[in-house]
């Protein structure tokens, strides 16, 4: 098949959330399939780097696009019905390269991740189309109201309403909509859109993401994630100052690790705390996860899988996380991760790893074998396969009827 491509960050390199699952998806299928893909990217560096996608695809197209112009573009829905999302992720150059691909060549597919680039290609009703969610994005901003102070949090609501109703419509113009794990599975089918639906999971690759032969730190933890990131940044804010206390009072040597790329000032003023060490961006995360006694994730906004959990879990470093990150994974709290809630019991559970070597080594084996198991790619891309089989196939039936019926 030829199929057309389009995501809301250039796929490449596969450094972060929104990159990873892409990438896969088009590695994947550029095995079988003519794949072209279309996508944004914000700087000199980031368009450079995208060079890289060529071995991955049969071809690649780029909307460059700058911050303050996307900016003005957010401002100017304000006052619509429009979810400002949508202007951060529009580009008019993006546009006219889709249309002319259209005009110019006949696809098999249309896919999609992200509903903030659906607007490209929405208005397409001769090609099969899926829209892969990923994450239910208006969930997030409107989990977001309740963090930030009025009016923010006013603003955060209403961009959260808009996008829900933006992604009701978007869904009723698809032929198929998916998303990342069954939660977000089950908060799209409430929707209660004609539009058949499923879910697929994020893999992790565990060969890259491998164990190490090199002795950890017992006195060393971390947390991995892009910096610039609210979640990321709100949980090791409430971390530093409620949990890190206990903990060090129990073990004064311990050391955090908060590696990622992008910290805000903020962030890099929690280095000044005593034990705190806050990295930047980093070649590769893999030393600083291999060298800690764990990985502590203590996120209270999450949606979808947080890969980090699966990396670390995947190079054989246990895991302590909150409920509502760990329900991305499919994994058993208790079995394969330690859970936790309150600042008592991150510490009760961070001190039963660090303290008993056998209980570090059980959770360590634990996880590797789950993501081994469970978020393997091939088994997750056979699940994509299915679902843009019966996708096409319900198309052709669906547009042969239609023939006959006129």
């Amino acid at each position: 098949m030829r199929i057309l491509y389009l995501c809301h960050r250039f796929p490449y390199p596969p450094k972060r959330g929104g990159k990873i699952r892409p990438f896969n998806m088009i590695r994947h299928l550029s095995a079988s399939h003519d794949v072209t893909v279309a996508s944004l990217v914000r700087s000199d560096v980031e368009a450079d780097e995208a060079k890289g996608i060529a071995p991955f695809c049969a071809e690649y197209h780029v909307g460059r696009v700058r911050n303050w112009v996307q900016g003005a573009r957010m401002v100017a829905r304000l006052p619509t019905t429009i979810p400002s999302s949508m202007g951060y992720f529009y580009s008019a150059a993006l546009d006219a390269t889709v249309r002319s691909l259209l005009r110019e060549r006949r696809f098999d597919l249309i896919f999609v991740h992200c509903s903030s680039v659906a607007q490209y290609v929405v208005h397409v009703r001769d090609i099969p189309k899926i829209l892969d969610f990923g994450d239910m994005d208006s969930q997030k901003w409107l989990e977001y109201s309740r963090y930030k102070p009025f009016p923010l949090s006013l603003g955060y609501w209403l961009e959260g309403a808009k996008l829900e109703a933006e992604e009701r419509r978007l869904a009723g113009r698809f032929d198929h909509c998916t998303a990342t794990t069954r939660a977000e599975w089950e908060t799209l089918r409430r929707y209660g859109v004609e539009t058949s639906t499923d879910w697929f999971p994020n893999g992790v690759d565990s060969e890259f993401f491998a164990p190490s032969e090199e002795a950890y730190d017992p006195d060393t933890i971390c947390f991995v994630g892009q910096m610039d990131y609210y979640p990321n940044q709100e949980c090791m804010f409430e971390f530093c100052a409620r949990t890190w206390p206990l903990l060090r009072a129990q073990r004064p040597r311990l050391q955090l690790l908060i590696v990622g790329a992008d910290p805000s000032p903020r962030v890099r003023a929690l280095g000044e705390i005593p034990g705190v060490v806050v990295t930047g961006s980093v070649p590769d995360v893999r030393p600083y996860v291999h060298r800690s006694a764990l990985m502590v994730a203590p996120l209270n906004i999450a949606r979808g899988t947080q890969n980090k959990l699966l990396e670390s879990m995947a190079m054989a470093v246990p895991v302590v996380t909150s409920p509502v990150a760990a329900g991305g994974v499919d994994a058993l709290a208790g079995e394969h991760f330690l859970t936790a809630r309150s600042p008592e019991e991150y510490r009760d559970a961070i001190q039963r790893v660090l303290d008993h070597p056998a209980e570090r080594r059980r959770f360590a084996e634990a996880g590797r074998a789950r993501m081994l198991s469970h978020h393997a790619w091939p088994n997750s891309m056979k699940r994509l396969d299915a679902i843009i089989s019966r996708c096409v196939d319900n198309f052709s039936l669906r547009a042969a009827k239609e023939q006959l019926a006129s």
